[in-house]
């Protein structure tokens, strides 16, 4: 398979170091990659960002003004298919875990490895591509996944009120599917071949959210240098999806309402009313109605947005759902990597081992099903066998998290240990550890989980491999052939 083609790609360098910036701009050229901007802190780069969005972003998590990690969140709130990568020198194994479960595809340290860089950066490029390829190739029905019967309570809500116009607002917490839920609406209704616009209220300033839903007339403001038609316009009889519909400011909840009524609405700057037809469906991870109660939610907004009410159960309390969307996601990763050659075709879809199975049913999923697919596709990158293992998903509370995350470290790129509290014998201490319980839950996930074999690659005897594993709280059971 060919190399791709990297030359279309967009990649946004913040840091505060020009040696640095200077550094990975030469590797991004290597590989291609001429659109290269370049950004000395993180408030610099969201501004660039602002003017033209990058299909990549490299960004040091130390910078003032603005962390890597405040980049990271604003970043995936206004653009969340834009991939980041966080690069620091200063890293612990927590903030590596909070930046993954942020949205971050990768967390590397510095200095950096050429070729590690490079290898990454070939992938997520590829990936990238891929996506975009998908993009253009024409809609096809949502899939859903309901194996759980609340799911499937959803679903059948979903099936009765698509074929209506009525409004509908979908309740959840933030990563369970809500956008699914809506898309799902949008391709079982009447006007499923047209268009579905869709647009997070909260990643949005009020003047910019009124441009976006309203359109704009040329000279209405600095940079309006032509004129704009919002998506209420672009929907052209198709669905408009407003996500965190609560983070609507009350002026602007008068302004929606009116569109609501009558239908029109009035570009920013512009005189006159303009038509609009669409079937509209809106979202919230918050309780509209104890907002009403404070005052800060319009409550005939509220009865206009909420004809139909879905709500959405969190993954936690649905777990039926969570090997079926494991094993979903796994497959669409590994279609997007084998369309990128990255993959071979015999390992391109690891099996989900019962160990790792009953560690993402016991996880309690903050995340919602927006965290199961970031440990997904970390797993998949982790993993260099057939079999997805417990210490591959990178999930857990506490010690035990940072040491499974440290145990695949090497591969997925995660920092190292914070010494700066730390006196030599226990630095010395802990990173023994970490190398024992790598070293051994890579000999056992080779062996599949048998001791004895395990002991002999290992060059020890059995009595003294088990002892290790005591010590360190590994279970064979955790390796072995389902």
């Amino acid at each position: 398979m060919s190399a791709p083609d990297f030359a279309s790609l967009a990649v946004m360098v913040a840091d505060d170091e020009p040696d640095i910036r200077l550094g990975l701009r030469r590797l991004l050229e290597i590989l291609g990659i001429t659109d290269v901007r370049e950004a000395g802190g993180g408030l610099e780069a969201l501004e660039d960002l602002r003017q033209r969005p990058a299909d990549i972003v490299l960004t040091d998590l130390m910078m003032p003004g603005m962390t890597g990690a405040e980049l990271l969140e604003a970043v995936k709130r206004r653009w969340p298919e834009t991939v980041v990568v966080l690069l620091t020198g200063f890293g612990t194994v927590q903030t590596a875990v909070q930046c993954l479960q942020g949205g971050a595809a990768h967390f590397l340290t510095k200095p950096f490895d050429n070729a590690e860089i490079t290898g990454l950066l070939r992938r997520l490029g590829a990936q990238v591509l891929a996506r975009r390829s998908a993009a253009g190739a024409p809609r096809r029905d949502v899939a859903i996944i309901a194996e759980d019967e609340r799911t499937q309570a959803v679903f059948a809500l979903v099936e009765r009120v698509a074929p209506s116009n009525v409004p509908v607002l979908i309740e959840g917490e933030s990563g369970s599917g809500k956008e699914v839920v809506a898309q799902a609406i949008h391709t079982r209704s009447a006007v499923a071949e047209k268009s579905f616009q869709a647009v997070n209220c909260a990643a949005l300033s009020e003047t910019l959210l009124e441009s976006e839903l309203f359109g704009h007339v040329k000279g209405a403001f600095t940079g309006a240098d032509k004129s704009h038609a919002g998506l209420f316009a672009q929907a052209e009889g198709g669905t408009v999806f407003l996500d965190e519909v609560a983070s609507m400011s009350a002026g602007f909840q008068g302004k929606l309402l009116r569109v609501l009524q009558e239908k029109v609405v009035r570009p920013v700057g512009g005189g006159g009313d303009v038509p609009v037809d669409f079937r509209l469906v809106a979202a919230t991870n918050r309780d509209l109605e104890e907002k009403i109660a404070a005052g800060e939610f319009r409550e005939d907004l509220f009865y206009r947005l909420a004809v139909v009410r879905i709500p959405i159960p969190p993954l936690r309390q649905r777990p039926a759902d969570i090997l079926p969307l494991a094993l979903s996601f796994a497959a669409s990763i590994a279609e997007v990597w084998g369309q990128a050659g990255e993959l071979e075709a015999e390992r391109a879809v690891p099996e989900i081992s019962d160990a790792a199975l009953r560690a993402l049913q016991e996880h309690p999923w903050p995340g919602n099903v927006r965290e199961l697919e970031n440990v997904i596709q970390r797993a998949m990158i982790v993993c260099c066998g057939p079999r997805i293992l417990p210490f591959h998903l990178g999930i857990g509370v506490g010690e035990e998290q940072a040491s499974e995350l440290e145990a695949a470290g090497v591969s997925a790129g995660a920092p190292g240990p914070d010494l700066s509290d730390t006196s030599y014998t226990d630095a010395k201490r802990d990173a023994l550890e970490r190398f024992q319980r790598e070293f051994v839950q890579r000999a056992l996930e080779n062996s599949a989980g048998n001791v004895s074999r395990a002991a002999a690659t290992c060059g020890m005897t059995r009595a003294a491999l088990q002892k290790i594993m005591r010590q360190l709280k590994i279970d064979r059971t955790d390796f072995e052939q389902a």
